[in-house]
């Protein structure tokens, strides 16, 4: 079985991954046990200096730059699978015309770190006369820079499907537009929601990017909250634990849908075809039956 962006490891393979998970998760408790210990030395683990966050004007500003991240983040995400499925799209084009920007795009776009995205948005796009809002200084930069990874995921969904479906649709009458449509586009966006989602919460991560145009989101509120109570290490702990705890539940969704996938793969329910399961039973239909002939030719001999 492999997965759909590359080879599932073999067994030398998730063993050294296991070897080094174990590695690292007692590095990192050790690492935290320290911080806790010098938290305490210092003071920073009294009851005194956490007691404000019992408070809810305190938790009302943070989840008010929670909403600003949220906002950010939806925006970002629909942009750039927008631009990424079109990328992907061109990318797999026939045409050269089509291709041939396509890729340029997705390889320059690539290699541009995100934060000079942001600094051209804030800085050199004003010199031309168009100042954007903060909040959209911050959202086109990262919808540019996803794009690239949206378009790549998508792709891979392109391709690992077999040929024989392209162009099973095409023995049945079905133009390349309706092939894609009703056969292979519905099967690719299906297997690559996990890596979808996943992506999804680098773009969640990318939005503390924020504090750099002054945009309210989440990090910038923690910014100027803990400058007004003076609780610097327990406000970007809370801040920290927000972003796990948004970041986490993404992890596990993905992992929950690819789950899903696999074991329906195996398993596939009964239910009434939509048109896209019609066309895909139509090929299979004919598929069977073009391997089935040798089979009558070899009984009737």
């Amino acid at each position: 079985m492999t997965s759909v962006l590359f080879d599932v490891p073999g067994p030398r393979a998730r063993r050294r991954t296991r070897i080094a998970t174990v590695v690292a998760i007692v590095v990192g408790l050790v690492l935290v046990a320290l911080a806790v210990r010098q938290f305490a030395i210092n003071g920073e683990l009294t009851a005194e200096r956490w007691a404000p966050y019992g408070s809810w004007p305190m938790w009302r500003y943070l989840l008010g730059g929670l909403g600003g991240t949220a906002l950010a983040a939806v925006l970002a995400v629909v942009l750039a699978m927008a631009v990424g499925l079109l990328a992907a799209f061109g990318r797999i084009s026939r045409l050269f015309v089509c291709r041939a920007p396509s890729r340029a795009y997705v390889e320059v776009v690539r290699i541009i770190p995100l934060l000079l995205l942001i600094y051209f948005a804030m800085f050199a796009l004003p010199r031309y006369g168009l100042d954007l809002p903060l909040l959209w200084k911050l959202v086109l930069p990262i919808a540019v820079s996803r794009s690239a990874q949206f378009a790549e995921i998508f792709r891979s969904g392109f391709r690992s499907l077999e040929a024989g479906q392209g162009e099973a649709a095409a023995a049945l009458g079905m133009r390349p537009a309706q092939s894609m449509r009703y056969v292979i586009f519905p099967q690719a966006i299906r297997r690559v929601v996990p890596a979808l989602i996943s992506q999804t919460a680098g773009v969640v991560k990318d939005t503390s990017l924020g504090i750099v145009v002054s945009y309210a989101e989440l990090l910038q509120s923690g910014k100027v909250l803990a400058g007004y109570n003076r609780l610097l290490i327990q406000t970007y702990l809370v801040i920290a634990l927000l972003y796990f705890a948004i970041n986490y539940a993404l992890s596990r969704l993905a992992r929950a849908i690819d789950a899903r996938q696999r074991q329906a793969g195996r398993f596939e329910p009964v239910s009434s075809p939509s048109p896209a399961r019609r066309g895909l039973g139509r090929i299979r239909s004919a598929t069977a039956t073009s391997d089935d002939a040798p089979r009558r030719d070899r009984a009737r001999a």
